[in-house]
């Protein structure tokens, strides 16, 4: 690659860390996210095992003998290892034997069946997860707040510019996808829309070898866009998907095509935050569906721009997946992580970021700059809660806005932060 061209990503500075403290990294995560771009950026050398070039010849050849494909200097870069699953272990071995740090950097859009995975790579091949591109990434946020330094309750007090409701519409629907960047706006849902195409007519079979009925995995994903951002059960998907499309489909059924749907990193979901708070209120165990990318929900919704704008509701739960893809590029980047709240007490929190000494944040997402008053006095108001049932509460209390204009501190403490304005 011409390095001159590449486009810097958070991750590039975890993959420098990883690789001066193992033998080898793993980068995972959807297809067309940037993972062959960053790591041939950090590699010297490279072979493409999806490469279709001479009937497949890499493939092949790794399947003959893959500690041929391992000889180049190093990082050497092998591009979808898991075409040939036998590699793994052959990295593992290569790793051991030469006892020398960042010797291979791996790629993978799926995760493999353990079969002919002898070894799990502990404490030699290290895993990092890759997603399309945060907003901070794509250039359509000015990064005027850090969010690790928002966490420590640190903010400048700054005018960020005005973003209109059909921009934010226009992000969603354009996705985060290094390829899309500069595609026009008319265009810009066909790559989403491909993907999907791609994931049902082509990966999922070659997860494991098994043909599925693609109709009905057309219908879960389908559901899962119309249940984006929420916290339904697999029986409330079937029962979703019978009364929307008037097709039944067992709750067995739903639970693996949800795993491969995971394997091939199409899903990103929100886990539950499990943290021990010290309060008596039980927390719910659910966790927040999510696609890797709120694009491929609107492309399943066939929702465009124009028509979101007239659906103010799903534009909101769409807009709460971008807000929250964001948030955990950002927060993952200083080894913090993302979660969600909801308790037995019907109190809900968007977003929790729970940082390496325990701390924990509370982030509340809105999309019009009018609901902000409400958001701040309902997050006060479950501090205060947690607080007089012997809790730990939070820290540090922000609304997460699409349409305000300014980063601030509330009077009441509350920061203000619009989503176009933060980074890492």
């Amino acid at each position: 690659m011409n390095q001159d061209e590449y486009k810097p990503r958070i991750i590039d500075k975890k993959i420098e860390e990883y690789l001066s403290i193992f033998g080898a990294v793993c980068i995972e995560g959807p297809k067309w996210c940037g993972k062959t771009w960053s790591s041939s950026y950090h590699s010297k050398s490279e072979i493409m095992l999806g490469d279709p070039e001479g009937n497949f010849q890499n493939r092949r050849l790794a399947e003959m003998a893959p500690s041929l494909v391992l000889e180049g200097a190093t990082p050497r870069l092998i591009d979808e290892w898991q075409e040939v699953p036998p590699i793994w272990d052959a990295v593992r071995h290569k790793v051991d034997q030469k006892s020398e740090k960042g010797q291979y950097i791996l790629t993978g859009s799926a995760t493999p069946n353990h079969k002919g995975i002898l070894h799990s790579g502990a404490g030699r091949i290290a895993r990092l997860r890759m997603r399309p591109m945060s907003l901070y990434e794509s250039g359509h946020s000015s990064g005027r707040v850090s969010l690790k330094e928002l966490c420590e309750g640190k903010i400048t007090a700054s005018m960020t510019g005005e973003v209109d409701l059909h921009t934010i519409a226009e992000l969603i629907y354009r996705g985060g996808w290094p390829g899309n960047l500069d595609t026009p706006a008319a265009q810009a849902g066909l790559l989403p829309d491909e993907y999907l195409k791609a994931v049902i007519e082509d990966d999922i079979y070659r997860v494991d070898g098994i043909k599925r009925d693609y109709s009905k995995m057309n219908l879960l994903l389908k559901s899962l866009a119309r249940n984006e951002s929420t916290t339904v059960t697999n029986k409330t998907l079937k029962k979703d998907i019978k009364a929307i499309d008037d097709e039944d489909i067992d709750t067995d059924t739903i639970a693996v095509y949800l795993d491969i749907f995971t394997r091939l990193f199409l899903l990103d979901n929100q886990p539950p935050f499990a943290a021990n708070i010290r309060s008596s209120t039980r927390l719910k165990q659910a966790e927040k569906r999510h696609f890797v990318d709120p694009s491929l929900a609107c492309a399943l919704l066939k929702a465009k721009p124009n028509r979101l704008l007239n659906d103010l509701e799903t534009l909101g739960f769409l807009f709460e997946a971008l807000c929250e893809r964001d948030l955990r590029i950002y927060a993952e980047a200083f080894n913090a992580k993302l979660y969600h709240y909801q308790d037995y007490a019907n109190r809900e929190i968007d977003a929790v970021i729970e940082l390496e000494d325990g701390r924990w944040c509370a982030f509340e997402i809105k999309l019009g700059a009018n609901q902000i008053d409400n958001a701040a006095e309902s997050l006060i108001q479950l501090k205060k809660s947690i607080e007089n049932d012997g809790g730990i509460a939070p820290g540090v209390l922000c609304v997460i806005c699409g349409l305000a204009n300014a980063a601030y501190m509330r009077d009441d403490g509350v920061f203000v932060v619009p989503i176009t304005a933060l980074k890492d």
